[in-house]
């Protein structure tokens, strides 16, 4: 039985979409298609791209539109405490433990083929940047946001969006040194573990960067 799917799946913007649609940004991930930093194109270029197919996107986005997913908070207030609470509490309490398992794989394993070396210093260095990041979203941007917005606001946004682009490419290299996440056969527990943690963590931030890209900063940029 052929699956009904919205018309303009395949001309729509991804950012577009995850912002529409609950419950596709897991979609997306799954097929490894960008919708936060790289959303700003149409849903088959990205598919084409990735290599991804575009009737399987389309019938797993289609699956989604009877029921009702989660919805995340309209008021503004709500929406920043929950970037605050769900994600920015959350890397700063996973990341030093991936590096520690990092560290360690690194040191056992560094001599076989598969180990992902330098990955541990690769997650520091992404979590000196992403708490730096949050540092000024908590100190400065969302306390502007949470007042209302002001006319200055485009700057702060700006240089925020430029650092969401530096954590996509950090995101990029750590799919390219942890295979996207996926142990090598006979890995050890810890090794498995780490790429577990690795995944989780690009889910998050890719969630993370999207609701701030696509969701939060537009309802301030539009009133510039």
């Amino acid at each position: 039985m052929s699956v009904t799917t919205e018309p303009g799946f395949a001309t729509r913007r991804i950012a577009e979409i995850a912002t529409a649609l609950p419950g596709s940004t897991a979609v997306f991930r799954k097929h490894k298609l960008d919708f936060c930093c790289g959303g700003d194109v149409p849903l088959a270029e990205a598919a084409a791209k990735r290599g991804a197919s575009l009737s399987a996107v389309e019938a797993e986005l289609a699956a989604l539109l009877p029921h009702q997913a989660e919805t995340r908070p309209e008021d503004t207030d709500a929406l920043i405490s929950l970037i605050e609470t769900r994600y920015h509490a959350t890397h700063r309490r996973e990341l030093p433990e991936l590096i520690r398992l990092a560290r360690r794989v690194e040191a056992v394993h560094g001599e076989k083929l598969e180990a992902p070396r330098g990955l541990a210093d690769l997650l520091e260095d992404m979590g000196a940047e992403l708490e730096s990041h949050m540092q000024k979203e908590e100190q400065i941007l969302f306390p502007l946001m949470r007042d209302g917005g002001h006319p200055m606001i485009g700057h702060p946004i700006a240089m925020m969006r430029h650092e969401h682009d530096d954590h996509g490419e950090h995101l990029r290299m750590l799919e390219a040194l942890t295979n996207h996440g996926e142990a090598p056969p006979g890995a050890c527990n810890t090794w498995r573990a780490l790429y577990a943690g690795t995944r989780k963590l690009a889910d998050d931030l890719m969630e993370h960067i999207h609701l701030e890209n696509n969701i939060l900063f537009p309802r301030f940029e539009a009133r510039r």
